[in-house]
């Protein structure tokens, strides 16, 4: 381009001084040079109308002939329009390849626009939902109108996906998963889980259905236990095996009480009997368990307000504060500190746990609330427990909308949060239980 501008100013200046020299001759110098800029400004017009016929046939034929910074702006934008088109060609193809690999999807894939219309959607999301061609543009809540999707739409919180039932009377449940991207689209992933929804619930129902089926013949057993033990005149050498099998006994109980307790929580319709609960009573009373377990060996110390009521069902709020207690007190050595706490702010209601034990290595917390997960061998039956205690703890927190977080550092202690949104709030403890 600099060549070319430097050669159109070697022509100016050429037919410049043609124009002066020929204006001396003739006695007419401003004349001749008017003459020879309006023929310049005709030729520059000339070359601007043919760059525009140019560009208006859709780039099919090659540049027109040009010389000087002509011809460099006429090859300068062959060359970009060479570039685009290659370029435009490899994103075609990278879109088919996008179309083509959703297309193969088992998974409804769909983009949103930031209001969150319907931009474009794959061939399993128009089986799921039967799109068709006139449903672009419209909103997704239009076609799942699950009263739980519109408030997980409205709450624009996606950290964890959405299932839910594909309609009223049916089997179908699907997962709804979103991710932003842009300007605040989203890219809405649902997943047809019906086949994993019966197979976990085949799963809860056996655990419920044997637990209950265990719980007489241990209660048998335990009962004779007993007997035996209390009558005393059992040999010598049959002591230690009826204390063992009587601790056994009693760990399988405990086992299949907290089953029972955790398929309740797992199967049972959350149901409408939440009330307003006075907690520093519950809590009151969950101390004074907690003293009888530690018999003295912790420094257990209670926080809360006096007119803080939060709505629920009190057994399963005492049993998930009540867990979080009696885990501290069985994994922390005698002579620690267990503070139990509950506060309130902007952001609702926080009741924790926290204690200087030993602590617990980061690689295990995400994995603390699921069944039977054991940190190391410390946490052993010998503790009395069962492994149940967290997952107890997470499915009652989630059946009051709060969540549980959990912070350690090790040699420092352990601190366990339940979280509740600001609505479980009740404004008074008068009619609080």
């Amino acid at each position: 381009m600099l060549r070319g501008f430097h050669a159109e100013l070697k022509r100016v200046a050429l037919f410049t001084v043609l124009c002066v020299t020929f204006g001396l001759i003739n006695g007419y110098v401003m004349p001749t040079l008017i003459l020879g800029g309006s023929l310049y400004m005709f030729w520059m017009l000339w070359q601007i109308r043919q760059l525009d016929e140019w560009l208006n046939q859709r780039r099919k034929s090659t540049p027109p002939e040009a010389s000087g910074i002509w011809s460099d702006i006429f090859e300068s934008i062959y060359r970009l329009q060479k570039r685009q088109e290659r370029e435009s060609e490899r994103v075609r193809q990278v879109l088919n390849r996008v179309q083509e690999t959703t297309g193969a999807l088992p998974d409804g894939v769909m983009l949103l626009d930031s209001r969150g219309n319907i931009d474009w959607w794959n061939p399993a999301a128009e089986r799921l939902f039967h799109f068709e061609t006139h449903d672009q543009g419209q909103p997704l809540v239009n076609y799942v109108r699950s009263p739980r999707f519109v408030a997980y739409m409205e709450k624009q919180d996606f950290r964890e996906p959405l299932d839910l039932a594909a309609g009223p009377g049916k089997d179908q449940r699907l997962q709804f998963q979103i991710t932003r991207f842009g300007q605040n689209e989203k890219l809405v992933i649902a997943r047809d889980i019906t086949h994993l929804h019966k197979l976990s619930q085949m799963r809860k129902d056996f655990v419920a259905n044997v637990s209950h089926e265990l719980r007489t013949p241990l209660t048998v057993l335990k009962g004779y236990l007993e007997t035996l033990t209390d009558l005393g005149n059992a040999p010598a050498n049959w002591e230690k095996p009826l204390a063992q099998m009587q601790q056994q006994c009693t760990r399988m109980h405990m086992l299949v009480n907290d089953l029972i307790a955790l398929s309740v929580l797992e199967t049972e319709v959350n149901p409408e009997r939440h009330q307003p609960l006075a907690l520093k009573g519950l809590l009151e009373r969950i101390m004074d368990e907690a003293n009888a377990l530690s018999a003295n060996r912790h420094t257990l110390t209670l926080e809360c307000e006096d007119n803080i009521a939060l709505r629920g069902v009190e057994k399963e709020l005492q049993s998930a504060f009540g867990n979080l207690v009696t885990n501290a007190i069985k994994y922390t050595p005698a002579g620690s500190r267990i503070t139990l706490r509950a506060k309130t702010g902007p952001y609702g209601l926080i009741v924790e746990v926290e204690d200087n034990g030993p602590g617990i290595e980061p690689r295990h917390l995400p994995r603390l609330t699921e069944r039977f997960y054991r940190v190391d061998d410390s946490r052993n039956s010998a503790t009395g427990g069962t492994g149940l205690g967290l997952a107890i703890v997470k499915h009652a927190l989630q059946r009051h909308d709060a969540r549980l977080e959990i912070s350690s550092q090790v040699g420092k202690g352990s601190r366990f949060s339940c979280h509740f949104p600001k609505q479980r709030l009740a404004q008074t403890t008068t009619d609080a239980v």
